[in-house]
């Protein structure tokens, strides 16, 4: 048997990290087994839907590179097909029409409330025959009124449901438009899914779509019911802690493998191995070592991961990236030096790309002015010497390379018989405006010498300014 998988959002919101996640061990498991990946939009919904929202999913999964072999599908399209199951059902006496008005649900519901009963719909128009006049009916699926389901769960182990339990579940509308949790099960079987893997809010439903897929003939498929994530602080993930689409992740200068690898240790682990390709994971996943108990989001280890992929990473692609952040701050990048470079100086200590786009501006636009805590420790009269010297120095050479560079600011240092700090700082201030740079030979080069020595002036002459006017 071919396993295949499926990941089936509601366009009702954003692809958040609860789903990505769930997508993310569908498409695992799906790799592992040589299987197929189906993604199919649950959009039956049609109030809540928007194509804002499928657009978002969309753009979610293409980023964090989980590719689909089929889909994606719409069950807006599949009406047809949902209207000939639901008369199929009709047909075998395995579903029926339920005349019984809003008025009459709630009043039921009232008195077994009253009674101290679980809510439920009791079957009173599971015998009838003759239609209302005046009311459109929904169409319930017959469900078994004894026995029971037995879940065997790869992630929970085996939980049982009993029938009596469970009430007539409405598979169409009063318009007609067939409901959530049969759909589901249409789907699921006419695309022969194997394995479904999905949050456990769905582990109630599971029971009531097995009973319509025997009803149907067909073999339920497999169940895996993921633990939900929660916040930092042990409380139901929500947006103060993040819960907002993947797409922020990208926004937040987050690469797609660093919350991939994040991803997947929410809830599953190989040992005490912290950092996953993209192949090992495929190789070592397994559904069944997934832990049953709820996972915490961490930023911090978020950012662990982020900063080391950026350590190893590729820079011409991490550049790309890079100019995409560029972009959104609106800097034009055409003229400076290559983005991979620039990554190349940051890797280091830069913990998403954002922050390295922010901290590199400087190399393709001009500041209005210092950081101003920099400014008043670095750019003082006794920095004026320093400079002067820099500046004679760096003009004179004839490579502009970050050794020659490193070699005259230390000629500099041991000229002036100055901590290299003493030259270096006020240099790095002149240059990026700020107190925090790549190495400054590093910088300078990058930078370009025209630049470099125009900004040194410029910070000599802000010294000169500044002594003369607090004099």
């Amino acid at each position: 048997m071919k396993v295949r998988t499926r990941f089936a959002p509601s366009p009702t919101g954003y692809l958040h990290i609860g789903g990505a996640r769930t997508a993310l061990f569908c498409w695992l498991y799906a790799r592992h087994h040589g299987g197929d990946f189906v993604l199919r939009i649950e959009d039956t919904d049609r109030e809540r839907s928007t194509p804002e929202a499928v657009q978002a999913i969309l753009d979610g999964m293409a980023w964090l590179q989980l590719d689909a072999d089929e889909g994606p599908f719409y069950q807006t399209q599949r009406f047809d097909r949902y209207r000939e199951v639901v008369q199929q059902l009709l047909d075998e006496g395995k579903a029926y029409h339920c005349y019984c008005t809003r008025e009459e649900l709630e009043e039921m519901r009232a008195q077994q409330m009253a009674r101290k009963e679980k809510p439920r719909y009791d079957g009173r128009c599971r015998s009838r025959t003759e239609p209302r006049p005046g009311v459109d009916p929904v169409v319930r699926f017959r469900n078994p009124l004894e026995g029971e389901v037995v879940v065997k769960d790869h992630v929970r182990g085996t939980v049982v449901f009993r029938n009596e339990e469970l009430d007539d579940l409405i598979i169409a509308r009063s318009d007609g438009t067939p409901t959530y949790n049969f759909c589901v099960v249409v789907d699921d079987m006419d695309m022969q899914i194997t394995h479904v893997i999905r949050g456990d809010d769905h582990l109630n439903n599971t029971p009531r779509q097995i009973n319509i897929f025997r009803a149907l003939g067909a073999e339920p498929p497999e169940f895996a019911h993921l633990p939900m994530i929660l916040g930092p602080d042990g409380a139901k993930l929500s947006k103060r802690h993040g819960a907002v689409s993947v797409m922020e992740y990208r926004n937040d200068g987050f690469l797609p493998e660093a919350v991939r690898n994040y991803l997947v240790r929410l809830g599953w682990s190989h040992g005490d191995q912290e950092i996953f390709s993209t192949e090992e994971m495929i190789r070592l996943f397994d559904i069944a070592d997934v832990n049953h108990s709820a996972s915490a989001i961490n930023p911090d280890k978020l950012a662990w991961l982020n900063q080391h992929y950026i350590k190893e990473g590729d820079p011409q692609r991490l550049g790309e990236e890079l100019g995409w952040h560029f972009e959104r701050m609106g800097v034009d990048t055409s003229n400076g030096p290559a983005l991979a470079d620039v990554v190349r100086a940051n890797a280091e200590r830069a913990k998403t790309l954002k922050e390295m786009a922010e901290n590199s501006v400087f190399f393709y636009q001009d500041f209005e002015e210092y950081e101003e805590k920099a400014a008043r420790k670095n750019l003082q009269p006794d920095a004026v010497e320093p400079l002067t010297r820099l500046k004679e120095g760096l003009a004179a050479l004839e490579e502009w390379k970050a050794p020659a560079i490193h070699d005259a600011v230390n000629a500099v240092a041991e000229a002036l018989e100055l901590k290299l700090g003493k030259v270096a700082q006020p240099l790095r201030v002149a240059v990026a405006g700020k107190g925090v740079s790549p190495p400054i030979d590093i910088t300078l080069e990058l930078l370009g010498r025209e630049k470099s020595i125009e900004r040194i002036e410029r910070a000599i002459g802000h010294i000169v300014q500044h002594t003369a006017y607090e004099h």
